[in-house]
């Protein structure tokens, strides 16, 4: 696909297309947009992590996929191996999350569900449904979206001090 700008000075062409990108354009990326957020006295403090829960053989039947940003805990995805579900365990990798991180600054946990995963689920373990976004052609792929505040006196992830 070739783009122009509309600009009638200069037609520059550039192309858009869905692709990998190198270590360097990913580094580069990185150093501007930190630099962006640093002016305006924010820490982006991104990182990605896992929370497993395994077997006394040591073998991973669980997974909690999710990364920090800001102020916030986003969780990507929960796998509970089928064999193992509604024992628990899935709560079990919810509380853990929340436990480590409680009492570090941060304001909140939030993910996106769909409906027909686990909603009910979210709000037992204390999750507020904040808005839902209907899909009026398939509702099983409406998404809910969801949020846990800690109760901190003191937010200071996501600040620059």
């Amino acid at each position: 696909m070739i783009f122009t700008n509309g600009s009638d000075i200069t037609k520059k062409e550039c192309q858009i297309k869905f692709d990998e990108i190198d270590e360097a354009t990913e580094k580069r990326m990185t150093k501007d947009l930190i630099a962006y957020e640093t002016r305006h006295g924010i820490d982006v403090n991104y990182r990605r992590f896992s929370v497993v829960i395994s077997n006394e053989k040591d073998e991973i039947f669980g997974v909690l996929n999710a990364y920090t940003a800001f102020a916030e805990i986003y969780v990507d995805d929960i796998w509970v191996d089928s064999s193992y579900r509604g024992k628990g365990y899935g709560r079990q990798l919810l509380s853990a999350l929340e436990n480590h991180f409680k009492g570090q600054g941060f304001n909140n946990i939030n993910l996106v569900t769909s409906a027909f995963q686990a909603p009910e689920f979210y709000k037992k373990c204390g999750f507020k449904a904040e808005f839902t976004r209907e899909n009026k052609k398939n509702p099983k792929l409406s998404k809910t979206f969801f949020v846990k505040f800690f109760n901190e006196d003191s937010e200071t992830q996501g600040i620059l001090r």
